[in-house]
Formats: structure tokens, C-alpha cells, sequence
């Protein structure tokens, strides 16, 4: 048995985020599907570098899984790929030793949710429409308080099971790339349960006006999700980079 690395991507709107769950579609159980009808075995799991929930998307993913060795890896991708919904692609593989691991191995993330502000139809499943621009110098502002070594508990899904909120955010910048979009980038070594919805929900009511750019920087310090603002919805976020 060979380990290997794939990279891919996939459309979050047709599965219940990348884990498997019970009686719902994720993109972990159909990748497990297609490598099952490739090597009629069900004994090959995938490990992702991370669990994106229902609805996100991610453009670049990476997963390892052990399977018999792949000879040809043009066939192997192709025959994949056929076998896989048009949601999700699988872009390139490669051997790694045998204790890379997808997730523990990464040494950061970066996550980029898109936003809009003019009706378009071909926007709907991959950027939130809000009602007009906010206000980004302010909202910028506040991001410089995400960066450094800090607990994230406000930013964060209450009674998760990691046993730390600490993350080192290296990047957290909003970039406007047309008269009416927009998106929200964000690096760090480690991600929390919702925290970049939590967060650019927070910085929206900084460009709003709902809340000052100052006001981050004691959200998080109180280490209380009641403390920050709601969760945007899912369609907007894509997992962008991984990094090793």
C-alpha cells in the first residue's frame, strides 16, 4: 500500500459539508464511493485536511488516503473524475510517505468568503448578496485586530471537542474586486469550528456601522461567542489554500 496525497475541489451546495454523517451526502463519502467502484473494496478511507460544514465550498482541498499502487495517474484522475458528481474534481495526486498526514501535516489555511451587493443570478451559490457596500476601510480596520497568537472563543462554535481556541492569524484583509463584489481573505494555522462566518459576520456590522472597528478587540477578549455577531451564511465561504 502506497499513501497519496489529492488535491481538489468541489462545490459545497449538494452535500452536508466534507465529513461523512448519517443519512446525508458529503463529499468524504462520495469520494469513498468512486474508490470503491475503482478497487471493489470498501477499506480505503480519505482523510481531509479539514472538515468544511454543509454548504461550504473549498477550491483548493487536499486529502491522503493508502491505496495499491497507481501506475498511470492520468487514468487514475480520469477514471475518478468520470465516476465523481460534477461537484466535485480531483486535480492531481501524488506519493507522499507513509506518515504525511492531509490535516495534522498542514501549516495553514487560508479561507475567502465572497460577497455582493447587485442582483446576479450566476452569484447565487458562491457569494451572500447583502443589501449595499459596506463600509471597508472601517472593516479593515478592524480585521488588524485577528491578527497574532489569541484565543478565538468568540469567534467559535460553542462545545466543540479541541482542546485549545488559540490560533496565530497571519492575514485578514477585505479586498474589493469590482464595482459590486468583494471578498474576505483570511490565513492562519488553524481554524475553529464557524469561525470565519462568526468573523466576517462581526466585521459586516463594522462596515455597517452597527459596531465600531475598536469594539474586535474587546469581543475578543471576552472569550464569549454571545459577544460577537451572527454567523454569515455558508454559500459565501470557500476554502481557499492549504499549505504544507
Amino acid at each position: 500500500m502506497q499513501r497519496y496525497f489529492i488535491e481538489l475541489a468541489y462545490s459545497g451546495k449538494d452535500f452536508y459539508g466534507w465529513q461523512i454523517q448519517p443519512n446525508e451526502i458529503s463529499v468524504q463519502e462520495a469520494i469513498e464511493q468512486a474508490i470503491f467502484r475503482l478497487h471493489s473494496n470498501t477499506g480505503y478511507k480519505v482523510v481531509g485536511c479539514g472538515r468544511t460544514d454543509t454548504g461550504v465550498h473549498a477550491h483548493h482541498f487536499v486529502l491522503h488516503v493508502d491505496l495499491p499502487r497507481i501506475d498511470d495517474y492520468s487514468q487514475f484522475l480520469f477514471k475518478m473524475n468520470s465516476m465523481l458528481p460534477e461537484s466535485i474534481a480531483l486535480h492531481s495526486v501524488c506519493e507522499v510517505d507513509a506518515d504525511k498526514h492531509a490535516r495534522f501535516d498542514a501549516t495553514s489555511r487560508t479561507y475567502r468568503y465572497f460577497i455582493h451587493w447587485e442582483k446576479d443570478p450566476f452569484l447565487n451559490d458562491r457569494s451572500w448578496e447583502v443589501r449595499h457596500a459596506p463600509n471597508f476601510e472601517a472593516m479593515n480596520e478592524a480585521a488588524k485586530h485577528l491578527i497574532g497568537t489569541q484565543d478565538f472563543t468568540s469567534l467559535s462554535k460553542i462545545h466543540t471537542d479541541v482542546k485549545t481556541n488559540i490560533c496565530s492569524v497571519r492575514i485578514g484583509s477585505w479586498i474589493q474586486t469590482s464595482e459590486t463584489t468583494a471578498y474576505f481573505e483570511i490565513t492562519a494555522d488553524r481554524f475553529l469550528r464557524n469561525m470565519v462566518r462568526a468573523t466576517v459576520g462581526t466585521l459586516m456590522d463594522v462596515g455597517y456601522g452597527k459596531i465600531n472597528a475598536n469594539d474586535l478587540k474587546s469581543i475578543l477578549e471576552a472569550k464569549d461567542r454571545q459577544a460577537a455577531s451572527t454567523s454569515v451564511p455558508a454559500h459565501g465561504l470557500f476554502l481557499w489554500k492549504v499549505e504544507y
